[in-house]
């Protein structure tokens, strides 16, 4: 019987177990996190967390939607168990990360076909061999430790495996000041599920000052911080200039308050569990030393008296070069029977990470049986994350975007009297109903 190893049992890793497990083949899961926690690690846990609790929109005709709707025909475990402890916010789909990891845990170490080992794993193919297992799929995620990664060294160029990722903020619900503070999402006009801290324009640009002033943690070993742009550190975008965090994670669009008067810059903070009992601060993820953390963001209105739960950190990310070094289904071109999925493939986020775990097991399925490898479209939100991460001859993580999906052109009597934005809703829903329809043939045709 074919056997397969997995190191890693983080969002990819545990997607791609549970599903390899439920086509009866056997699994070996290999993690190190109950041996010592990695940086920026909180839970002994699989499937931790660590930056955000959000998995983003559960909109269909978003970019994220997309993506959630193609894991679920592949039976995700991580949308599953993500909608069963999921908490207030919004359309996103945002979770209880304790309850969320736990359950994950407890379903793929009770799997019949999966056995679990704790090991720190420095080589996978000689850990492979030593388990009778004839492929393996490196999921080790963004936190690869030194050892893996020096492994890892041998088959790309070192100076690209490597960014940095940073970690905002949770504070203790019951040390804000409410007065200051109120309820409101961007785009929901029912019962609203973020807390908005409203600034005005003095307070914003005093805010702003005290970020590019404020001491920061320095890159280890003298290495140059490359950050995914999508998710920079609050203190990095003010460095870029005072009104960078107000068009970005501080706008204030959409968040009028009661009497219909629109702050200058506002903060947001989101749930992180059902309880409300704590909140994430949106989009502050931050480089600041602790103590710094502590006095700058207690300048926020409302957060004065803050107790701070977990204080954000930076924390340095790897990935491969997948361009040079995996074919399609994202198996390595120097051995065909060792996979990458992941963050470690080059893609960034929670549910990219795991539909390229679901992508990896269900392109090694077929391997197993003995069909051929199927390129997925890339009109499909999986396809064109595969299509991306394979086609960058400089690697650069990017999370699922519309961008990365075929753009289509408007006619003028679709566009005529209709502003920018509302055109550009439209031309995204296209895009969703072809992507739609694109995966439901693909999908047809790959299971006869």
């Amino acid at each position: 019987m074919e056997k397969v190893l997995i190191v890693g049992a983080g969002l990819a890793g545990c997607e791609a177990a549970f599903y390899l497990a439920n086509q009866n083949i056997q699994v070996v899961l290999a993690e190190k996190k109950t041996i010592s926690l990695g940086p920026a690690q909180k839970l002994k846990d699989y499937a931790e967390l660590v930056c955000t609790n959000s998995l983003k929109s559960m909109d269909p005709y978003s970019a994220h939607g997309l993506l959630k709707s193609e894991m679920e025909a592949l039976e995700s475990l991580v949308v599953k168990i993500g909608k069963k402890h999921s908490v207030p916010a919004g359309d996103a789909l945002a979770v209880d990360r304790e309850k969320f990891s736990k359950e994950i845990t407890e379903i793929v170490k009770a799997h019949k076909n999966i056995e679990t080992i704790e090991v720190d794993v420095v080589d996978p193919l000689k850990l492979a061999s030593e388990h009778g297992c004839q492929y393996t799929v490196v999921c080790s995620g963004p936190l690869t430790s030194p050892g893996l990664e020096s492994w890892l060294a041998s088959y790309g160029d070192k100076k690209d495996l490597y960014f940095y990722d940073a970690i905002a903020p949770v504070v203790d619900a019951d040390s804000l000041d409410y007065d200051k503070l109120y309820f409101k999402d961007r785009h929901k006009t029912e019962k609203a599920d973020y807390l908005n801290a409203p600034f005005t324009k003095e307070e914003y640009e005093k805010f702003i000052e005290a970020l590019v002033a404020a001491e920061k943690v320095p890159a280890h070993n003298f290495e140059k911080e490359k950050f995914f742009e999508s998710c920079l550190p609050i203190d990095l975008m003010a460095e870029r200039g005072v009104e960078t965090a107000r068009f970005s994670c501080m706008k204030p669009i959409g968040l009028e308050r009661e009497d219909g008067t629109l702050p200058y810059a506002c903060v947001q903070l989101r749930k992180e569990n059902l309880a409300g009992d704590a909140f994430n601060l949106v989009g502050l993820q931050t480089r600041l030393k602790y103590p710094e953390q502590k006095r700058v963001f207690r300048m926020i209105p409302g957060l004065e008296n803050a107790e701070f739960l977990h204080l954000g950190s930076v924390h340095r990310n790897t990935f491969i070069n997948a361009y040079e070094m995996l074919n399609d289904d994202l198996s390595s071109v120097k051995n065909p029977n060792l996979y990458f999925a992941g963050q470690i493939a080059g893609v960034e986020g929670y549910t990219e990470s795991a539909s390229m775990g679901l992508y990896v097991a269900w392109q090694l399925t077929r391997k197993i049986q003995g069909k051929e490898v199927v390129t997925w479209p890339y009109e499909t939100a999986i396809g064109a994350l595969v299509r991306y991460i394979r086609t960058q001859k400089k690697p650069s993580p990017s999370n699922i975007n519309f961008g990365l999906l075929p753009s289509v052109t408007l006619q003028k009597s679709q566009t005529r009297g209709k502003k920018r934005a509302m055109i550009k809703k439209e031309k995204r829903k296209i895009v969703a109903l072809k992507a739609m329809e694109s995966f439901k043939q693909h999908w047809s045709n790959t299971q006869c």
